[in-house]
């Protein structure tokens, strides 16, 4: 029976898809500890060019790589981004003290983080102080983004050239299951948002400086519901998000709220009854919240009380506007646009906090 030199090796990735520098990283996890837990980021996430696979479609990826024996000492913990690091982390923490609960005993089990430095986003690698850090170099010419750009680049008629041109950054089982998966009829619309946003950050790049939007949204409650529009347009179209837009030049970031909530949904309230509505707002900046790039949105809470719902009307960009019931939206996790959800949940309080 092979030892160890710890009991449980900690893999933390977003594994969009995975790839030969992630499998180098499980090799070394599984050669370092007798289990490992891969915990999977953006767990939740709607399919976007980004985030295109489920999280147990990744899953499943990264179970294929390995020869039985290996499979049998992996498990997996899925992870939402909560846009907040210390909320996060004691999630992960949390997480991994409940898959592991059973091999506790009297003395503390010895875990370490596997990984390497990349760059702002594996700062991660330092909010563990309590495991042992396992390093590795990184593999050239394997990473996400470059992988995913192929995919929704290449011809979709002539997916074996694409899968080529893959060979030397994704193992073969990766491949086999994207052979698979670009096949399924969500790929072709991924593919057309991921060619839209493409347009649109070209279109910046003759900016003298990298772009920073600054854009509102509202989130407006109303008898236990809250108000929901379905976009119109991509990027996201068809997935669940609060009214909102760009602020204009001559507005206050109050003022652009409103005017995009009554531009989508047609509600029409008097101006006292909105600002007397107000009860928080808060500022959602993470680099990664949006796929068109750095947006920086004001969202503002509004709180209608338990008066009749106020009738509403799909219009602009807006698919379509519901009064959805707040016990519902946790069940629809995976099917807002960007962080919407996030938003909600830090006024609504749908998540466990940790």
């Amino acid at each position: 029976m092979p030892t160890h030199p710890y009991d449980v090796a900690v893999l933390i990735g977003r594994f969009q898809p995975f790839h030969l520098a992630h499998l180098a990283l499980l090799r070394r996890a599984l050669e370092t500890a007798a289990q490992c837990v891969v915990v999977i980021g953006s767990a939740h996430q709607a399919r976007t060019p980004k985030n295109p696979f489920t999280w147990a479609e990744r899953a499943e990826m990264i179970r294929v790589a390995l020869p039985p024996e290996q499979q049998q000492r992996v498990r997996f913990l899925p992870m939402r981004d909560y846009y907040d690091e210390g909320r996060w982390l004691q999630a992960v923490h949390d997480g991994i003290s409940a898959l592991t609960a059973a091999e506790q005993g009297h003395a503390p089990l010895r875990i370490t983080l596997v990984g390497h430095h990349k760059d702002a986003t594996t700062g991660y690698l330092r909010g563990f102080p309590g495991w042992a850090l396992t390093p590795l170099d990184r593999v050239p010419n394997a990473g996400g983004t470059q992988v995913r750009d192929a995919l929704f680049a290449g011809d979709p008629l002539q997916p074996e050239a694409t899968l080529a041109a893959l060979v030397d950054q994704v193992p073969a089982s990766t491949a086999a299951f994207l052979r698979a998966w670009l096949a399924l009829p969500f790929v072709n619309e991924l593919a057309a948002e991921w060619h839209m946003l493409r347009e649109y950050q070209a279109a910046w790049a003759a900016a003298p400086y990298p772009p920073v939007f600054v854009t509102v949204d509202a989130v407006v409650r109303c008898a236990g519901r809250v108000l929901l529009i379905q976009r119109g347009q991509a990027p996201g179209r068809g997935l669940y998000a609060v009214p909102g837009g760009f602020i204009e030049q001559r507005e206050t970031v109050y003022q652009s709220a409103l005017r995009e909530l009554q531009e989508e949904t047609q509600l029409r309230l008097l101006e006292d009854t909105m600002r007397h509505s107000l009860r928080a707002v808060a500022v959602f900046d993470h680099p990664d919240r949006s796929l068109r790039g750095r947006t920086i949105t004001h969202a503002h809470y509004f709180d209608l009380g338990l008066r009749e719902l106020p009738e509403v009307q799909a219009a602009d960009d807006a698919q379509t506007v519901q009064w959805v019931p707040i016990e519902e939206l946790a069940a629809m996790e995976d099917r807002f646009h960007d962080d919407h959800f996030h938003m909600l949940d830090h006024f609504l309080g749908l998540t466990a906090h940790g």
